[in-house]
């Protein structure tokens, strides 16, 4: 689930994983994506990334939910 693009740090976001040297969370590209914004569009929206770092979030955020981030279902 590591990957060199993404980060955390406590000094930055309060330790949300973001792309490294940026304070774009991994949060904020899963919710343009669910919007409906391409990887591609993501990226253009913010020019600090690259397709190559909206794929490694979108990747970040399934490995998670994959190991960490089930919740039981009420």
């Amino acid at each position: 689930m590591s990957d060199p693009r993404i980060t955390r740090d406590p000094a930055i976001l309060m330790g949300k994983p973001c792309i490294r040297g940026t304070r774009i969370s991994v949060e904020t590209i899963l919710r343009r994506a669910a919007q409906g914004l391409s990887a591609d569009a993501i990226a253009l929206e913010y020019p600090d990334l690259t397709r190559d770092d909206v794929l490694a979030a979108l990747a970040y955020a399934a490995d998670y939910m994959r190991h960490d981030g089930l919740l039981a279902a009420e």
